[in-house]
């Protein structure tokens, strides 16, 4: 039958059956359909037709059948199509490996971390994402060694899912399943809020910038040329369009405008018309060649926060347990919001193996992963500490920074107007690739083929974007949906089966020992708690 992976490889030489090619199990007449059957001829044909140490006439490209596209993605990250190993082995230097997986992890979860050091405190926000990079780290080592303390059986072309499966049967591969598309969906979701957000605001400058009104947002913020605003002190009635025009012009045309450019009851929809379409194509792979887009995000990101920094100055005051107008204590009872977005920024065990196949050194795998950590890591910590350190508090308090911090600028800023053009396309392009692998994997698992009809296709993807317009419609608060996401799909992928799986290959090998019991014990307990906190704060 088929096994699900979050990757479908290649095609293996001389010849593997398509899993879309065989007959149910329970079939004792027939096992292989005759389309099968006649391509296994066709390349028996060929490997006939001179000695097998001649490879002059090996079966071409064009009597295989084609491979799979393979993609890898972090679910907050990016996602683009990787070459396969055709030989055996990767064909990228460490550079390369490391930067791959670096450009995977990082994605618009950095867009929230400031929030999160907000809300578990500035002393125990850098605690944690150092603790939880580690941890993710220690918990991402373990899935790549996974496959190889499985004895007896080739695993070279197994992902985690299949290990999952070998120890867990079908349990296993079930709920990789289920977590795999909660980390997918919820990825969605947050782009789809995400990105109503940014076409909001680029939309709203364009607008004025052509009709030459000024305007300001009727909420808090600084005076000067480096204007920071505090969105959420107006919440009692949310800010989505409210605005005071400064200069003359035409009032009713511009009452018009936001009547039907509004954060969450118009533009929302708006999107469906452009990405609704793009999520039915057959193939994403034109979209993977804007992976770059990825890359120029987040250093333009970090470009944005320096020069943001630089002009503000530092506004740090230490206050350990106590809170005023304008600061918040060092240690907050809110932590675990910080450690559920954390998550999902440092989840990269569901693609990590594929990654590190493509290693042209394979001994050094563990080393490069351990850098890319720690470059992801470093970056994190070094936009979270700085937009922290130089929110202008006074006259603003610390509690204003957004959960996007882009929103604390207006959206007459040039500089963030730039980011969010970025990440629009980005997230544009990154989005029909996680909707197609969101297919993949279910629609395969349930009809062994990824693309059974345009109807089955419509009707998921119907599912996915509606969920997307109604969180940003209701609910458009992206850190919470990344905390949730993250704590949710984290159990499962960095926490439970990582760890499960390392003590359960111990006991059978007769290796384990009391110490590596308790610590795995506590590690997964760790990720339940982190799941049971999302909820209760």
């Amino acid at each position: 039958g088929f096994s699900f992976s979050f990757f479908f490889f290649l095609s293996f030489r001389p010849f593997h059956v398509e899993p879309t090619n065989i007959v149910s199990v329970n079939d004792d007449m027939q096992r292989v359909t005759d389309e099968a059957s006649a391509m296994n001829k066709r390349i028996h044909y060929y490997s006939r037709l001179t000695s097998p140490a001649d490879r002059a006439l090996i079966a071409p490209d064009h009597v295989l059948p084609a491979p799979d596209e393979i993609y890898v993605y972090s679910p907050l990250g990016t996602a683009f199509k990787v070459d396969s190993c055709t030989d055996g082995y990767g064909k990228n230097s460490s550079v390369v490996t490391i930067f791959m997986i670096w450009n995977t992890m990082m994605g618009t979860s950095i867009l929230s971390i400031p929030w999160g050091i907000k809300q578990a405190g500035f002393t125990s926000g850098i605690i944690l994402i150092l603790l939880m990079g580690i941890l993710t780290l220690y918990c991402c080592y373990r899935v790549v060694k996974s496959r190889k303390m499985i004895p007896l059986i080739d695993t070279s072309n197994w992902e985690f899912p299949d290990v999952c499966k070998y120890y867990f049967g079908s349990f296993g591969q079930w709920s990789s399943l289920l977590f795999s598309m909660v980390s997918l969906v919820g990825a969605m979701v947050v782009y789809w809020v995400l990105m109503s957000n940014f076409l909001f605001n680029t939309g709203r400058f364009i607008y004025n910038f052509v009709h030459d009104i000024n305007v300001t947002d009727i909420v808090p913020g600084t005076n000067g040329s480096n204007k920071v605003i505090c969105p959420s002190a107006a919440s009692s009635h949310p800010p989505q369009n409210k605005s005071v025009i400064f200069s003359s012009g035409n009032n009713t045309g511009f009452e018009l405008f936001e009547e039907w450019w509004n954060k969450s009851q118009t533009v929302p929809f708006y999107l469906i018309a452009v990405l609704l379409p793009l999520l039915n194509l057959k193939s994403p792979s034109f979209f993977a060649k804007f992976n770059v887009l990825g890359t120029v995000s987040v250093v333009y990101l970090v470009f944005l926060v320096t020069v943001k920094a630089a002009r503000l100055g530092i506004h740090l005051e230490y206050n350990w347990f106590t809170e005023n107008d304008f600061f918040v204590p060092e240690f907050r009872i809110l932590f675990p919001q910080l450690t559920g977005v954390l998550t999902l920024a440092f989840f990269i065990h569901n693609c990590v193996i594929t990654l590190l196949q493509n290693n042209r050194n394979q001994e050094n795998n563990v080393r490069d992963l351990s850098i890319a950590y720690f470059l992801v890591g470093l970056t994190y910590l070094y936009v979270g500490v700085i937009i922290f350190a130089s929110f202008p508090s006074p006259p603003l308090s610390k509690e204003c920074i957004e959960q996007n911090f882009l929103d604390n600028f207006p959206s007459d800023d040039i500089m963030s107007f730039v980011a969010r053009i970025f990440l629009l396309f980005q997230m544009m392009t990154v989005y029909p690739l996680l909707g197609y692998l969101a297919r993949v994997q279910l629609l395969r698992q349930f009809f062994g083929n990824a693309y059974p009809s345009i109807f089955h296709v419509l009707v998921l993807n119907v599912t996915i974007v509606g969920a997307g317009v109604a969180m940003a419609r209701f609910y458009p608060n992206i850190g919470g949906i990344i905390r949730y996401s993250g704590a949710t799909c984290g159990l499962a992928f960095v926490f439970v089966y990582p760890s499960l799986i390392y003590v359960i290959s111990l006991h059978r090998a007769g290796q384990l020992t009391w110490p590596a019991l308790i610590i795995h014990i506590f590690i997964i307990l760790l990720g339940l708690a982190n799941l049971i906190a999302q909820f209760l704060l």
